[in-house]
């Protein structure tokens, strides 16, 4: 099979031919059909973060795909069944996160496309229990960019308890944000995309948002505050100041959730604000298998819509530069 291998990190990704893999016991081998490029990725494969994969490796963790081969005590899956393979590769199902509906916090937990290959690749195996069965009728080039970039939006705005009502600014319109538009909207918050380019902001208000605001242009905190402040923030933007104009822009009471991971990032907040203003600050990450059921439902039934742009394994590289440019409609992903 061909794949995409990050040779050494830092170095750029090799096309090579390696074997298929061989599914063992509770695993599914799959015929990869797309795999979305997230930033994440990029992260992987430079070695960015405290912990680092080990090299070589196959990176991709928004893997969609038919099954091909049931490994020994497979129940969940069929061949045939068109699945995928999201960030969270397993998980241990016993400790008090899993148990508690909170597996994505399991400190035992492997990760596709970082501890465990992913799905650049024309053939991945995964773990039977956590291959999400993608619905009928959605298409796998929509499916991929909804297995990461759908899910943790979707998480990060139900963590956030957007409501009716409620003004809701997501600060970064682009694999993640144009998507996390959406689902405050659905959630019937009103909706702010912050963005420094245009067609990015043009998007969200095609998307769903009511106000948009120009970063380049714009003090974000001062217009969003003249709206009367953000009840939520949703930032999935790196950079630590737009992290710190968040937190300016949110009113009493608001809330300030953090997706992003920079690569060196340290929040400092200022405690007399955060207390006196009871603001709260949540971390967000990824979702769970049912929040991962919940988002294609969402886009079976026509609720959403995926806005992204198809490259070859071949050009694997190009589109990691070109995700780094922001030269992306929204999300990249790779036809195999």
């Amino acid at each position: 099979m061909r794949a995409a291998v990050v040779p050494s990190l830092g170095a750029p990704l090799e096309i090579r031919d390696l074997p298929v893999p061989t599914p063992g016991p509770g695993q599914v081998l799959v015929r990869i059909e797309a795999s979305g490029v997230c930033h994440t990725d990029i992260h992987a494969a430079r070695g960015d973060w405290p912990v680092t994969p080990v090299a070589p490796f196959i990176p991709g963790h928004e893997g969609v795909g038919i099954v091909e081969e049931i490994g020994d005590g497979v129940t969940e899956h069929r061949v045939g069944d068109r699945v995928a393979l999201p960030w969270l590769g397993s998980a241990c199902g016993t400790c008090r996160y899993c148990v508690s509906g909170r597996e994505t916090l399991c400190e035992a937990q492997q990760n596709t496309g970082y501890s465990i290959d992913g799905a650049y690749a024309e053939y991945a195996v995964a773990d039977s229990r956590f291959a999400v069965s993608v619905p009928v009728g959605v298409d796998p080039m929509d499916a991929a960019p909804l297995a990461c970039a759908g899910v943790t939006t979707y998480k990060a705005v139900k963590v956030s308890g957007a409501r009716s009502g409620d003004l809701v600014s997501v600060v970064g319109i682009g694999g993640l944000g144009h998507l996390a538009v959406q689902y405050a909207a659905i959630a019937g918050a009103t909706v702010i995309g912050v963005d420094v380019q245009q067609d990015k902001l043009d998007l969200a208000k095609e998307l769903g948002a009511t106000y948009t605001v120009d970063a380049s242009k714009q003090d974000v905190a001062a217009a969003i505050q003249e709206l009367g402040g953000a009840d939520v923030a949703i930032v999935l933007a790196v950079q630590p100041d737009v992290i710190k104009q968040a937190f300016a822009s949110l009113r009493r009471g608001g809330r300030l959730i953090l997706v992003a991971l920079p690569k060196d990032g340290q929040l400092q907040v200022p405690i007399f604000d955060t207390v006196l203003k009871g603001i709260s600050i949540i971390g967000s990450i990824v979702g769970t298998r049912q929040d991962l059921a919940e988002t294609f439902a969402l886009h079976a039934a026509g609720r959403t819509r995926v806005v992204a742009e198809v490259r070859e394994l071949e050009d694997v590289n190009d589109a990691f530069a070109d995700v780094l440019a922001g030269r992306t409609a929204a999300r990249l992903v790779i036809r195999m």
